[in-house]
């Protein structure tokens, strides 16, 4: 049983009660006190800035050359907050509702409402910062709906919120850094975390130009790397983004919560080659004006525009009324895969949906269409070559966001005292599936507003020894990374790392991908030991450990991904019910959708890394709904 330390007292008091708990550290005792923040994205930058700001010495962390190039950058359609400017019914208590629900149940009720409330302040705090947001003609800021919610509560900046936020806690960032109040280090792979004494005091990176092998010690460490959906190798992630900081946590003593939670996107442009490196999104909120459907004849190839009203067949509308195309994510993805696995599929090898503006375009006229999604559809034309104002957009699903991370209590922290982590990093908010434009929501509610209040109070209420990279655990972490670097560089085998990452994708998209079974689990769990021998036994890397080495870089992420993919499937394979994203077809309803088992699978999974080659120890953090009563969902 797992302690998250939730605050006592009603859930809309619980974060104002645990604020007022918590022990504060004086200016002056801020300035002794040192912090390791990793990642430089939405929650990282938030953080940096706000705990640089407070007057703690911060050292800042990214593997790009700059914060601009995080991935955050690439998130598209909008942030939520419960702000209610459109008079539509929306509430505080209604987001975390949604949030709850469109998580199916599988997440901390405690931290949900948090989120919901900090919501409202994250948008005042962009606004100061100039973050653009889209406006109305009077100068409101304009909201849309996303999937999973029947208000519009989505604030957003055309096609590129992800890039207008991330510019605002950049400028942030960057003022803290002019201050001297936080350093940056760029193009530095944290390859270790260092736990002295039984608390996280450090990490160890490799400088991504020189190859050198570095250590930094703090008073705490906190990892804001993202997610991990470059498990599936092609994904709608940067193709830098990868799980290597909290996977080394983990294997530190970091629990590793709801590692098979991962997110399918519904919108995503179709793969068109097998030598195809990533996927692109095509935001959600493309379905707030567009219309989805698949010709109802099997393998009707005629042009889109050639098929006539009355043989499309708008699956989602006829499918789920109540909310039509803007079904939540997870079931927006199954009906898609659905459609094509009946034949009905579009464009080539039958694996796409279309995505139909004409109504829209009728409706608002052209103008408003390219005002409001302008971007993505030149995005869409540039990487298919087709004008999807006078065609549908094809889409289909592609891995997305994960909701699975480091296990972390109510403050953020991890199971190794001293290591919190925010942002996609930790599970704590989405449970089985993220509803739409809550990524950039929960970043920013970590950055800005929790770890600057519970990082504080650790080392004001920890007695912290000093420590610096001379203690052993630091020399004996060092050791450990050079000799994993050293191993890979000498093989001398025959095998890529992106070959082998690529079988590993593959595998892992056909049998943890968006539906999963016993007997397909149990083939990826026989496979993938065998990957893991292939690896360690035939890679090929050009070049030496103490260079510039891109190879280098990519093998220490597959190796880590190849152990990721093991335990994924192994959580998959124990969690014999389906919820959100997690769909196991032994497990469903007479209609398809998604069948839980609260009674015997109502908690967090959370795993303990014991050592390599031993099954891991899974440990539970029960879940209990006292203000969203558990129920099957319905869209309908």
């Amino acid at each position: 049983m797992l302690d998250a330390r939730i605050p006592s007292g009603p859930i809309e008091d619980k974060w104002d009660t645990r604020r007022f708990e918590m022990k504060l550290v004086n200016p002056a005792n801020r300035r002794k006190h040192s912090i390791i923040i990793v990642g430089a994205g939405l929650a990282g930058a938030a953080a940096a800035a706000t705990l640089g700001q407070q007057g703690y010495h911060v050292q800042c962390f990214s593997f790009h050359d700059t914060p601009r190039r995080a991935h955050s950058i690439a998130a598209q359609g909008g942030i939520n907050a419960a702000k209610n400017y459109r008079n539509d019914g929306d509430s505080v208590y209604r987001l975390f509702y949604d949030t709850v629900k469109g998580g199916d149940f599988r997440s901390r009720e405690a931290n949900v409402f948090r989120l919901a409330q900090l919501s409202v302040n994250i948008i005042d705090q962009c606004v100061a910062q100039g973050v653009p947001f889209a406006r109305e003609y009077g100068g409101l800021l304009d909201t849309r709906s996303f999937g999973g919610v029947q208000v519009q509560r989505t604030f957003y900046a055309r096609g590129q919120t992800g890039q207008q936020l991330l510019l605002g806690a950049y400028q942030a960032l960057e003022e803290q850094i002019a201050a001297g109040t936080v350093q940056m280090h760029t193009r530095r792979d944290v390859l270790d975390i260092v736990v002295a004494d039984g608390r996280a005091r450090g990490i160890i990176t490799r400088n991504l130009i020189t190859g050198e092998i570095e250590s930094y010690a703090a008073d705490v460490v906190v990892l804001a790397t993202g997610g991990y959906s470059n498990v599936f190798f092609l994904s709608t992630n940067a193709m830098a983004s990868n799980c290597t900081a909290i996977w080394r946590a983990h294997r530190r003593g970091a629990l590793f919560a709801n590692p098979c939670f991962t997110q399918i996107h519904p919108t995503c442009i179709p793969v068109s080659s097998e030598h195809q490196s990533k996927l692109t999104l095509m935001s959600e909120s493309l379905r707030n004006d567009g219309r989805v459907w698949v010709p109802v004849k099997q393998g009707d190839t005629r042009a889109p525009n050639q098929i006539p009203e009355s043989e499309r067949d708008y699956y989602l509308e006829r499918r789920y009324p109540s909310f039509g195309n803007l079904v939540p994510r997870d079931v927006a993805s199954r009906a898609a895969k659905e459609a094509c696995d009946s034949g009905h599929g579009v464009g080539p090898g039958g694996q796409g949906v279309y995505l139909d503006f004409a109504d829209a375009l009728r409706r608002m006229g052209r103008g408003a269409v390219v005002e409001k999604y302008g971007n993505l559809f030149d995005i869409y034309e540039r990487i298919t070559g087709e004008d999807a104002y006078q065609a549908p957009m094809r889409i289909y699903p592609a891995p997305h966001y994960t909701m699975g991370g480091l296990w972390v209590d109510y403050d953020l922290m991890t199971t190794i005292p001293g290591l919190f982590a925010g942002g996609e990093a930790n599970y704590s908010d989405h449970g089985a599936n993220r509803l739409g434009a809550s990524a950039l929501m929960q970043g920013l509610a970590d950055g800005y507003f929790v770890l600057p209040a519970t990082v504080p109070n650790y080392i004001g209420s920890t007695k912290l020894e000093p420590v610096d990279t001379n203690h052993p655990a630091f020399a004996a972490a060092k050791s450990e990374v050079a000799e994993s670097t050293n191993r890979m560089i000498s093989m001398h085998g025959k095998r890529t790392p992106d070959s082998i990452h690529k079988q590993v994708g593959r595998l892992m998209w056909d049998e943890c991908g968006m539906s999963r079974s016993a007997e397909r689990l149990k083939k990826a769990l026989g496979t993938l030991p065998e990957l893991k021998r292939e690896f360690w036994s035939n890679l090929a890397l050009a070049g030496t450990a103490g260079e510039f080495n891109q190879s280098l870089e990519k093998a220490a992420r597959v190796a880590d991904f190849l152990e990721l993919a093991e335990l994924m499937c192994i959580d998959a394979l124990d969690r014999n019910e389906s919820c959100g994203a997690h769909f196991r077809v032994e497990s469903q309803t007479p209609d398809g959708e998604a069948l839980r088992d609260d009674e015997h699978f109502s908690y967090v999974s959370a795993w303990q890394w014991t050592e390599a080659g031993q099954p891991p120890v899974l440990h539970k953090e029960p879940l209990t709904f006292e203000h969203v009563h558990l129920a099957q969902r319905s869209y309908k």
